[in-house]
Formats: structure tokens, sequence, C-alpha cells
């Protein structure tokens, strides 16, 4: 009589569950990507709510949905108004962007940035940065210093990634140089890591926030191409540093 490896006899069994987890993984995929929005089970994004759970997959629900980003970016909480698409041309152009002007009682102006980035950035200033800043320094942010966000350019600073576009050329990034104060001190981001200072610590925890909700988060320490800025993006990649 011919003997049954049992090892063979479980394969099939196996088989259902090996489909449904890379149904679930394609699934968590699109939705990280902003698909299937209808089919979101989350709840929308709201500006008000600190410390969001699952924000990044609520972020990324507003990625294609021109009228779902008019409903949550709202007064009080910023100021902003949509600008016309630039459909993609040579992996540059934007859709469903804004022009910002002010977010969390901070001006913040962007010229071009996308519904999803203007969202988190929001988030950001909002109940983040603020918070710290007063907690480290005692005083308010009034404004940050843009080093932009919309360029048509491939990615800075690695030699592995020089081919591939950058977030920037997507309208899906910003730069930010650094924060001033409401008693008008200013604070660069260049100064991020010169000692424990007051203002060295408020830069490392507004940096070490911004990674709630941006998927990539670049500071001084990543490398020279940001040794005065910080690179704060919602592309595919997930890396804060």
């Amino acid at each position: 009589m011919q003997r049954i490896n049992p090892a063979r006899r479980s394969r099939p069994a196996r088989a259902p569950w090996i489909i449904l987890a890379c149904l679930l993984g394609l699934c968590a995929f699109a939705f990280r990507q902003g698909l299937f929005r209808v089919l979101n089970p989350l709840p929308i994004v709201d500006l008000a709510e600190p410390n969001p759970w699952f924000i990044d997959w609520r972020l990324a629900a507003l990625r294609y949905d021109p009228e779902l980003c008019r409903r949550v970016l709202v007064a009080p909480y910023i100021e902003a108004r949509p600008i016309a698409d630039h459909p993609l041309h040579d992996g540059c152009g934007w859709s469903n962007a804004v022009r910002m002007i002010a977010a969390g009682g901070v001006r913040a102006s962007f010229d071009k940035i996308t519904c999803e980035a203007a969202a988190a950035l929001t988030l950001w200033l909002t109940h983040d940065l603020q918070q710290v800043a007063v907690e480290i320094l005692g005083r308010r942010v009034a404004g940050v210093r843009s080093f932009g966000t919309y360029s048509c350019r491939n990615i800075l600073g690695n030699p592995l990634l020089k081919d591939r576009r950058s977030e920037h050329a997507r309208a899906n990034a910003v730069d930010i140089g650094g924060f001033t104060l409401t008693d008008g001190r200013s604070i660069s981001v260049r100064s991020y890591s010169h000692g424990d200072n007051p203002e060295a610590r408020f830069l490392k925890a507004a940096h070490a926030r911004a990674c709630r909700y941006f998927r990539v988060v670049l500071g001084p320490q990543y490398n020279d191409a940001h040794h005065d800025h910080f690179h704060l993006d919602r592309g595919s990649w997930t890396l804060c540093q």
C-alpha cells in the first residue's frame, strides 16, 4: 500500500488561505493608494481630530476625490482654495490640488499642493507643531518658511533613485526651511543638530511628529541635499529620517 506524505496532503488545504491573504494584501494596497474610496470602511478625515487613528489610509482617500477634498479642507482649520488640474506630462503635473495660505493658525503659503498633502500638513501644524512649540519654546508658531512644493524634477541626493521623479513633480511634497514664532523669533532647520538647546529640541520633535501624517519625512541628518530643510511627502514609500 502506498503511503501518502502528510505534507503533500496539507498543501491543498493551505491554498485558500494563501489566496485570501493575497486578496487582503491587494485590498490593503489599493486603499493605501486611495483607490476604491467608496468601499473604504474608515471614517472621513476630520481636521479637528487630534492624533486620528488609521490616518494614513484616511488621508489616502482624498487623493482622487475633489468633492471629498472640499468637505475636509474647511475653515477654521485651513485656508485654501482648489486650483485647476494640470495633467501629467513626462511625469510632471498635478490633480486635485489646492493653493494653501494658512492652517492651524500658521501662515503656510504653498502655491500648489495636493489635497492629501494639504490635509496632512494641516493636521501636523494644528495638533502637533503648535503643541511642541509651546511646550519647548513657550511660544506658538506664526509661520513656516516654504522652500517650495511643485517642481518638475527627479529625486535629489540619492544616486539609486536619481532617475525617479520626485513627489515634488506631482505637487505631493513640501519643503520647509524654518519657522517664525509669535514673538518674532526665527528658527532655521539648519540648526537641527546643533546641540541640545530648545530650538534643536523643537526641530527634532517637529520632525518626529510629522511622521504621523507624511509617508516620507527627511531632514538634515538624512543627506546633504536636505541640510537646510524638512522634506515631507505623501508618496508610496515610507521613510522617516
